[in-house]
């Protein structure tokens, strides 16, 4: 392996992680999804929008987005062993890659550097990267969306049981992934500004589909 090809990862980590799947979706199904629901064109305002199987495909796409570049660095540029050689032990590849990929769905090239809030790009990272963890957390996520009926809150809440799992369920040669873990609970919290904001005012929106919605908003009962 070469600077060159390091640099080739490099590049299509941020075009693959920028990718507008919910946009894409919504422009199968003839509309924008930019302007409906929270404006977001990420898994929630997409299944709320379009229903169970757009949200789904898209959760699966941008699950992929990150996932995909992370594996490829995992597999042929680190080795938690420490392999001599250009091509293995450098953590800072897939940690880069990794990092570009949510980079890119956050702030993607395709609509003007607007995009998603990286929750399930930054989920793929983390499942090529550290599974164990990362299968933690998925299980915090379910358990506050069961809870709260909230998508943000159980991004949020996963976003910060993954550093302090990592912490715990990971070797010292993979505290670099747990820094990046770190960041990335930083820069959630971040994308998800408007939703705390909504959520402090008692108007963060349902993820429920809007066909299960009552017209004030509430479920259907």
């Amino acid at each position: 392996m070469t600077n060159i090809n390091v640099g080739l990862l490099f590049i299509a980590s941020y075009l693959l992680g920028g990718i507008p799947t919910g946009y894409l979706i919504g422009r199968l199904r003839g509309i924008d999804i930019r302007q409906h629901g929270s404006g977001n064109p990420g898994t929630a305002n997409v299944y709320r929008t379009l229903g169970k199987l757009p949200g789904i495909c898209t959760f699966l796409v941008d699950f992929l987005k990150g996932f995909a570049p992370a594996m490829v660095a995992m597999h042929f540029f680190y080795n938690a062993q420490g392999a001599d050689g250009f091509s293995k032990g450098h953590w800072w590849i897939p940690v880069t890659a990794g990092a570009l990929a949510i980079a890119g769905h956050i702030w993607t090239v395709f609509l003007g550097f607007r995009g998603g809030k990286g929750v399930a790009t930054a989920a793929g990272v983390f499942m090529a990267l550290l599974p164990v963890p990362t299968a933690a957390a998925f299980g915090v996520f379910a358990v506050a969306v069961a809870i709260t009926k909230h998508i943000s809150v159980g991004s949020m809440s996963a976003a910060v049981a993954l550093p302090v799992l990592c912490f715990f369920l990971t070797d010292a040669h993979q505290r670099p992934f747990t820094l990046l873990a770190l960041a990335v609970c930083a820069l959630i919290f971040y994308t998800h500004i408007a939703n705390i904001r909504r959520i402090l005012k008692g108007k963060e929106l349902s993820f429920k589909h809007k066909e299960d919605q009552a017209p004030g908003g509430g479920e259907k009962k």
